[in-house]
């Protein structure tokens, strides 16, 4: 399972208490692990950064699909206590990502081909010409405030942290499309990055072409910044390009 996040500016720490308030969620580590993430620059419960955490698990293809977890021991998994995972889960169940199963836990629900193919193109109508318009509206400033997500990103890649780049790869995108000023448009990505799942991200990772898509944040960024509207669009539209062709139908 992945180790716990950490970015170019972070160093080991002592071990946290599962349950603590802010700690977060990881898969396993014998390390403790930083704040729980908080996704598109939304302030959240306790609650709302476990299932943000368990998320990204289902997106990364750390939990699979058709298992039954317990909430217990998705607890000693995640390095908190169980109570804050049962009730995340019940939340993922309402979004359609988990099945309740009576007396035995969760099981995390299948996407199929058509259904990811219908998520990343409607994110690609959406996420395109919004980000395509920052290149000549975001303020400079705003951008660069991205900059170190984007790092994280590229640094999660190096690791081969899976849960970590899905999280910080949340933040990056979220956080972006916020600049646009539609509270609403962010939530709709939101809900359709959470409905998809990565399976090829480990493949990605261990033949080393996962990096490679972490350095295109960092090109989008510099495109944004020097107003080239063009080059927004090509990274955009490779970025986006990869969600399908690559990671989604790479199934371990």
């Amino acid at each position: 399972m992945a180790a716990a996040r950490r970015t170019s500016s972070q160093t080991p720490t002592a071990s946290t208490t599962p349950g603590a308030p802010g700690a977060r969620p990881r898969v396993p580590a014998p390390a403790s692990a930083p704040t729980l993430p908080v996704l598109g620059g939304r302030r959240s419960s306790y609650r709302e950064r476990v299932a943000d955490a368990l998320r990204a698990a289902l997106i990364a293809g750390e939990l699979r699909p058709g298992e039954v977890y317990s909430a217990p021991a998705l607890a000693g998994r995640f390095g908190v206590s169980a109570t804050p995972v049962r009730e995340a889960m019940l939340d993922l169940a309402k979004e359609g990502l988990v099945d309740a199963v009576p007396n035995k836990g969760f099981r995390v629900t299948e996407v199929s081909d058509q259904q990811l193919d219908e998520y990343t193109h409607v994110r690609a109508l959406i996420e395109i010409p919004t980000v395509v318009a920052l290149a000549t509206t975001a303020d400079p400033v705003s951008l660069e405030a991205l900059r170190p997500a984007a790092r994280e990103i590229v640094t999660a890649a190096v690791a081969g942290d899976l849960i970590s780049y899905v999280e910080a790869d949340t933040r990056f995108h979220l956080g972006l499309l916020a600049l646009a000023g539609n509270a609403h448009l962010v939530e709709v990505v939101r809900e359709l990055r959470g409905r998809a799942r990565l399976y090829g991200l480990t493949a990605l990772s261990a033949s080393g072409r996962l990096l490679a898509s972490a350095e295109e944040h960092l090109e989008l960024l510099d495109a944004l910044l020097s107003r080239d509207e063009r080059a927004v669009r090509a990274v955009m539209t490779r970025h986006l390009g990869h969600v399908r062709g690559l990671w989604a139908s790479a199934r371990d």
